[in-house]
């Protein structure tokens, strides 16, 4: 079987490689691979810039997929051969509040990842698949959309009539929209692309920024939300902090997922007094919230965007291509039909 390898930092050490398929253990399944989505963590692994000294290599990257299970090792019970499933992020969260044991091991960095043809997961590791989503669609959601679901849900606790401040047209911020819009709450949207913008007002975004053309966007989001956005799930990280920090109002809460635009900042803890703020730094979520998402986009039927498809040979070119922020939605590779 074919996958894709990285064998040491460096997106031009991302190799397609042939290997032995492998077999279900104790514990374990063993999936068809049809399609991987790549998230801008993939990126940073492959950079060297996440995972630590303590990556092996090589690794195969990717922390989502879909697939359909083939074979099943002794004692599993959970799923069984013909089940459509996803990746988890987190293979042994399951339920509750992160802890040392249950975080430490994710798909894709810890453990081999989904760019795989074949993939063989603890029992644990792996989600059902609703009929109402393709091979392509649910690979968005492992880390992507049960980032959004968890800072709007889990986290903010976002309630209709509140209004949700999002950071440009990738996965993350897409999926935020759609729930949002479901949960009945007024959305506000950011990018640099007027026809970016216009896209996301199609999918329901009720106000958009332009922020190269109104680079104190924050106090402009304040003005939009009539007294202060509700929650912001805030994925620039320095560069973008101080604005969301301007944007929301009393109360307001900020989920804090990304650092696209740096680790390090300054920061004015008067206004964290001064507006009763909470900041709630997350990654991604649990299985638990996991099924809590998949049945909400089940029940409102709504379908993750996805920008681009490519095949296993464009793997490395895919998982460099994230880094340029051109996407609208979601990248995809898929794997079979």
């Amino acid at each position: 079987m074919r996958q894709i390898q990285l064998q040491k930092p460096g997106i031009e050490n991302l190799v397609l490689a042939e290997v032995e398929q492998p077999e279900p253990g104790p514990g374990e399944v063993l999936v068809k691979v049809h399609a991987a989505s790549i998230n801008y963590r993939d990126f940073l692994i492959a950079m060297g810039f996440y995972g630590g000294p303590g990556l092996t290599l090589p690794l195969v990257p990717l922390s989502d997929g879909a697939g359909e299970v083939i074979e099943t090792g002794n004692g599993v019970t959970q799923v069984q051969a013909g089940d459509r499933v996803t990746s988890l992020f987190w293979q042994d969260w399951q339920d509750g509040v992160a802890t040392p044991t249950n975080r430490s091991i994710s798909t894709g960095c810890e453990a081999p990842g989904m760019l795989t043809e074949y993939a063989v997961m603890p029992e644990s590791a792996v989600a059902r698949v609703p009929d109402s989503l393709s091979y392509d669609e649910a690979a968005t959601l492992p880390c992507a959309g049960l980032t959004a679901w968890s800072s709007l849900t889990t986290h903010a606790r976002v309630k209709a009539g509140e209004t949700v401040l999002l950071m440009g047209t990738g996965g993350v911020s897409l999926f935020g929209l759609q729930f949002a819009k479901a949960l009945g709450a007024t959305t506000i949207i950011t990018s640099s692309s007027d026809e970016k913008l216009e896209r996301a007002r199609e999918l329901g975004a009720d106000h958009v920024i332009n922020y190269k053309e109104t680079p104190e966007w924050g106090a402009k989001a304040f003005e939009l939300a009539s007294g202060g956005v509700d929650v912001v799930i805030e994925i620039g990280g320095a560069g973008t902090l101080q604005q969301s920090l301007a944007a929301v109002g009393l109360s307001g809460r900020i989920a804090y997922v990304g650092t696209l635009t740096g680790m390090n900042t300054d920061l004015n803890l008067l206004e964290l007094l001064g507006k009763n703020l909470q900041i709630h730094g997350l990654t991604v979520g649990n299985h638990a919230d996991h099924e809590k998402m998949v049945g909400f986009i089940d029940e409102h039927g709504l379908s993750p965007v996805i920008d681009a498809r490519s095949e296993l040979e464009q793997g490395a070119e895919t998982i460099a291509k994230i880094a340029a922020g051109q996407h609208f939605g979601k990248l995809v590779v898929t794997l079979a039909e």
